[in-house]
């Protein structure tokens, strides 16, 4: 087929392009070689979306020079648009794609896995070869084939169980195994074998580990108690579980941004009690209940919601224990809050999102609390308008060399967040380190929706 009357027919909008795709999907085999040219063409004026389309519905006859063009691309794009296609090609029987399973490009492996993962359950007849992945040399590949079981469910937990039980497969297999158990059903999917032998490394691992820096997106209580009975009563938790801290920061962090949440309760099940550090236990997670209560509110009152919750909390906690704090950050848009409780009432809450409301009697020269002071907060401005005229707002590295040159001439403060506050009044989870002070261990421990669906599906490190 002419490339130049082939680009002409398919240069145009989705809409523009769609009777010239439908053609050549007619005429099947015969246009894979040439629609793929284009694809693979990153100067082409085809839209790399249009030839895709051309190359998914005509199916199994563009599968061998996809898997071709993955394996020779010479750039990172090409790689990136022949996988796509090879992933999502419309075929009649999944099993075309099995000998791409053994491919020597990892890939054009890791891409039909993800033809796989798109069946869903209807994978499990291919589960024999599907499961020899899970031991694959690339962790990208390894990934992708646990992601795969993850699709299937629960069907695969049987095929899974009897490779862990096995000593042939060897040990790469049967931890790939156990991955994607936990990926399928959390503990639930594990056998009796399997939990208690999770326990013993957890026990093991406990006893020399040192704490390590927390990434810090979600919210946090602090109280000033060692007695972490009175803590997961506190918090009307149960069914808790030794952890190690790399556990419990994970599974915080896992369920926080565990956007499929296919039950429904994967954000709210469990929380992280941390052991105590320097004097502080920390909880981790949304309780179920103050999850509720803030998920049903309208959008435009979640904020007053989760405010009012906050300070329940805090207020209920200080009064219990002495003190009580709340800090939240959110590392994709800037986000910071916290709340200060002492005696059983409130003695601040700033919301950084919702600063006008929450933070009338604060202004530059009267900070809201001491611990604030010598800061700015993150909605205060403390350069002057034209303080990055003739900067490249887009060139962070110039940015920040204005930014701190100005800061200095002029002595503005730095501005603070969540973790600045908590590292003066308790603790900063972003800080901790082999220096931290601790005492006895950290826990999982479940909701009460927890303890009514079970953890959530997910792999997490020891």
């Amino acid at each position: 087929m002419d490339r130049e009357l082939l680009i002409e027919e398919l240069s145009g909008s989705w809409e523009q392009t769609r009777a010239a795709r439908d053609a050549l999907v007619e005429r099947g085999a015969e246009v894979v070689a040439p629609v793929l040219e284009v694809l693979c063409d990153e100067d082409s004026p085809v839209d790399w979306t249009v030839s895709t389309d051309v190359l998914c519905r005509i199916g199994e006859p563009a599968l061998a020079p996809l898997a071709e063009a993955v394996a020779s691309a010479d750039s990172p794009e090409v790689t990136r648009r022949a996988g796509w296609a090879l992933g999502r090609l419309t075929v009649a029987d999944m099993a075309v794609y099995v000998p791409l399973l053994s491919h020597p490009h990892p890939d054009v492996r890791e891409d039909a896995l993800f033809a796989f993962q798109r069946q869903g359950e209807a994978a499990l007849e291919f589960a024999d070869q599907l499961t020899l992945l899970l031991a694959d040399v690339q962790r990208d590949v390894r990934q992708r084939a646990v992601g795969v079981f993850e699709a299937i469910g629960t069907g695969a937990v049987p095929a899974l169980r009897r490779i862990r039980r096995q000593r042939a497969p060897g040990p790469r297999l049967r931890a790939g195994a156990l991955e994607a158990l936990a990926a399928i059903d959390g503990p639930a999917a594990l056998d009796p074998r399997d939990l208690e032998a999770l326990r013993r490394l957890t026990r093991i691992k406990q006893s020399a580990e040192a704490p390590e820096a927390m990434h810090l997106c979600g919210w946090w209580y602090a109280v000033p108690i060692s007695d972490q009975s009175a803590v997961l009563d506190a918090f009307d938790l149960g069914a808790a579980q030794p952890v190690t801290l790399r556990t419990g920061a994970a599974a915080w962090n896992h369920d926080h941004h565990n956007w499929r949440r296919v039950r429904g309760h994967e954000s709210c099940a469990r929380v992280f009690v941390s052991p105590v550090l320097d004097g502080w236990t920390l909880v981790f997670g949304d309780s179920s209940q103050d999850t509720h209560r803030i998920e049903v509110a309208a959008d435009d009152c979640q904020g007053e919601v989760l405010e009012r919750v906050v300070r329940e909390r805090c207020a209920a906690l200080s009064r219990r224990f002495g003190a009580a704090q709340w800090y939240g950050m959110s590392c994709g848009d800037g986000w910071t809050a916290w709340c200060i409780a002492e005696d059983g009432e409130v003695v601040r809450y700033y919301d950084a999102f919702d600063a006008e409301e929450t933070d009338d009697e604060t202004d530059d020269e009267q900070p809201g609390h001491p611990a604030e002071a010598g800061y700015l907060l993150p909605h205060q401005d403390g350069f002057p308008d034209d303080a990055f005229d003739g900067v490249n707002l887009s060139d962070s590295e110039a940015f920040q060399a204005r930014y701190r040159q100005v800061q200095e001439e002029l002595g503005i403060p730095d501005t603070c967040y969540a973790a600045d506050i908590a590292a003066r009044l308790s603790v900063d989870p972003g800080s901790i380190g082999a220096e931290t002070p601790v005492e006895g261990r950290g826990v999982l421990a479940l909701t009460a929706c927890g303890r009514k669906h079970g953890h959530p599906a997910g792999a997490l490190p020891v």
